[in-house]
């Protein structure tokens, strides 16, 4: 240990101890506080006067009495030791190893607030990852080095979605393998054991390394896990060089616990009492990720919030919306159906998928030349099903015009046909659109206004017979 160990706090509140300010404390410095029976908590600074510094416990500050406390400046940031050990291992989420192992063996320690990324050196994200569903890879297609956040709810089925994408990720343009990093914020042990088993029965948990935050565990905790786990992430990408996808969930519980945090401190509130600071705070998570030069490797984010009350316009969703690069939502409708991924056709978006699919203007293959075509015409067809389906409300459906009934139709298959499909089922990109033309088909062709004349020549299938079931591999 080093520096001088003061006795003797001013206040404690919750999780928030204030104490004599020494000389040349810093801000997010790592502080060592003791009970009367020596038992230690770590905690940090997060707000300096001139005579006092606030301290942020990382556990239960039970036992902790005003006179007989300790606590000493240790001088140094909070930090994760990072090496070649991190892969196939559970840490909780201070970055302690919770597995029955002991500590990897490095001395490599990195500051977990992460280093700001100058942006002249970012890479622009256009690899196409094939994630094996249809509603992501063909209408919402993730690229390497995005981040695309799933708006989910309380009991749909955002956790067995993000496992599916973390066994089925594969780049098209390499032969190498992701790694996962895993970080639960206040989920629960029935979640936490869902990944755990997902990964060894699947034979990735080699490749993962999870950092877990439990529902029981002091939800001040919850601030640090993404930042070790994008810690990690960071060694392990622009390190290492490897390709790195980081699945946060639940991101509305890390928000509560900062607005734990802000009320405690008495903080003037902002929206539904969310701190003014919400936006930048997760804008420090969610641009750690992307691609740097001079480095192979790269970060690809996805983070999951369940929406409190499915309401899509509350503050965390809004916000993420507005840093991250779209949204996957979740539509609990579509659940209540059976439908498995229930992923929303016309909420969901993905600011990069121009870039990562396609052919591009020097030949590369991304995905397929007609993929912006197909998209584009599946969300236009689709948007009209909605308002038919809103006219068919009103009216009656016997009151539809034909080409309206086709319509309905049409919408029956492509949520039946293409946005529904096993857990287990792992489509390619060419079957995703193949399918996509099958179910095309059973549109007039002049309404197939968004693609190009040579496209519906080459891939339209020709008969009623070629346009009824899923390519299989």
């Amino acid at each position: 240990m080093k520096g001088i160990e003061y006795r003797g706090v001013t206040s404690v509140d919750g999780p928030i101890v204030i104490v004599r300010r020494a000389e040349n404390v810093f801000y997010g410095e790592t502080v060592c506080v003791r009970d009367r029976y020596g038992e230690k908590r770590v905690g940090r600074v997060i707000d300096i006067s001139e005579a006092a510094a606030v301290v942020q416990i990382f556990g239960s500050t039970t036992g902790l009495d005003l006179e007989m406390t300790s606590f000493e400046f240790l001088e140094t940031p909070l930090e994760l030791r990072v090496g070649e050990g991190l892969l196939g291992r559970i840490f909780n989420g201070l970055g302690e190893p919770i597995d029955g192992y002991p500590p990897i063996i490095s001395s490599r320690m990195i500051n977990v607030n992460g280093n700001p990324i100058n942006p002249y050196a970012r890479v622009y994200p256009r690899d196409f990852i094939q994630t094996g569903i249809s509603a992501i890879d063909g209408m919402n297609s993730l690229v390497r080095g995005q981040k695309l956040p799933i708006f989910s709810g309380n009991g749909l089925p955002h956790n067995k979605l993000a496992a599916q994408i973390i066994r089925q990720a594969k780049l098209r343009s390499s032969d190498e393998q992701f790694v996962m990093v895993f970080a639960g914020m206040g989920i629960k042990y029935d979640v936490a054991r869902f990944f755990i088993d997902t990964f060894e029965e699947s034979g990735v948990l080699s490749k993962v390394v999870m950092f877990q935050s439990l529902a029981d565990a002091p939800s001040i905790e919850r601030i640090i896990t993404p930042r070790c786990a994008l810690t990690a992430a960071e060694y392990l990408a622009f390190e290492k060089g490897m390709h790195v996808l980081v699945v946060l969930t639940d991101m509305t519980n890390y928000c509560e616990a900062l607005r734990e945090i802000s009320t405690t401190r008495g903080e003037v509130p902002g929206r539904k009492g969310y701190p003014g600071y919400l936006y930048s705070d997760l804008a420090e998570l969610y641009e750690r990720a992307g691609r740097i030069k001079g480095s192979e490797g790269s970060i690809t984010q996805i983070p999951i919030l369940t929406m409190p009350n499915d309401d899509i316009s509350h503050p965390i969703p809004d916000l993420t919306g507005y840093i991250t690069e779209g949204q996957i939502v979740l539509d609990r409708e579509m659940s209540q159906k059976g439908m498995y991924p229930p992923v929303a056709g016309l909420p969901s978006l993905s600011r990069l998928m121009k870039d990562g699919i396609g052919v591009t203007k020097d030949g590369k293959v991304m995905t397929r030349e007609d993929h912006a075509n197909v998209a584009s015409q599946l969300f236009a067809s689709y948007s009209k099903v909605k308002s038919v389906r809103n006219l068919s409300a009103i009216i009656g459906e016997e009151e539809l015009s034909a080409i309206d009934r086709e319509y309905l139709k049409f919408g029956e298959r492509f949520e039946k046909d293409y946005l529904t499909q096993g857990e287990y089922e792992d489509r390619t990109i060419e079957q995703t659109l193949d399918l996509g033309w099958k179910i095309l088909a059973t549109l007039p062709r002049e309404d197939l206004y968004r693609i190009k004349p040579q496209f519906i020549e080459k891939y339209l299938p020709k008969s009623e017979d070629e346009s009824g079931e899923i390519p299989q591999a």
